[in-house]
């Protein structure tokens, strides 16, 4: 395979979730990195298994937790992702460990991609003012009032920072975070006019 089948061989990529975590938000984001070649770890707030949901209300698969956040650090990945499903980021957000973990990829300059509800998390990290971002559409007024620019629109890309509205956009979603990873874009930085 070449370079151009496997354009993330080599990158590391982070999936910061935990319980309630939107199965198809997580298993079909890592299977794109994973198919591009990256190399996929799952970080969570405890180890164990985490426990995916589907629409937030019906159990789905488990998913074994790689590494916690506080032995996790930026400096490891290449790159973050966080799926949603409402009640992954709604824990995530009120651990401080995560959500340092979460403003350090924007501190190195990598690129971060959040589907669905997985914004929230960059919400509280204080990292969504100034750009331009899509989410579910209840997370609207939240990404506003931290000074984000909200869309509707299926992906949204912003200097290394993909977006993306619900499971239904998995597809756009997955091939903008492939592209932005293998280009290495850099998500801490604003683009200059």
């Amino acid at each position: 395979m070449t370079a151009q089948q496997n354009p993330l061989t080599g990158r590391w990529v982070a999936f910061l979730a935990t319980d309630g975590v939107e199965e198809v938000e997580y298993t079909e984001p890592r299977k794109a990195a994973e198919q591009a070649g990256a190399q996929v770890e799952l970080v969570s707030i405890r180890p164990g298994r985490i426990q995916a949901m589907e629409k937030d209300i019906e159990k789905a698969g488990t998913h074994e937790v790689g590494r916690t956040v506080g032995e996790a650090s930026a400096d490891d990945y290449d790159a973050l992702v966080l799926p949603g499903g409402v009640v992954n980021p709604d824990r995530l957000r009120v651990n401080a460990d995560a959500m340092r973990f979460v403003r350090s990829f924007f501190e190195q300059h990598k690129p971060v991609a959040a589907i669905c509800h997985g914004p929230w998390s960059l919400v509280e990290a204080d990292v969504v003012g100034g750009r331009t971002v899509t989410s579910y559409p209840s997370l609207r007024t939240d990404i506003m009032n931290a000074g984000g620019i909200w869309v509707d629109e299926e992906v949204q890309v912003d200097a290394g920072l993909v977006t993306s509205r619900r499971p239904a956009d998995i597809p756009a979603f997955c091939a903008a975070m492939v592209d932005e990873i293998a280009a290495g874009r850099r998500a801490g930085q604003m683009a200059t006019a």
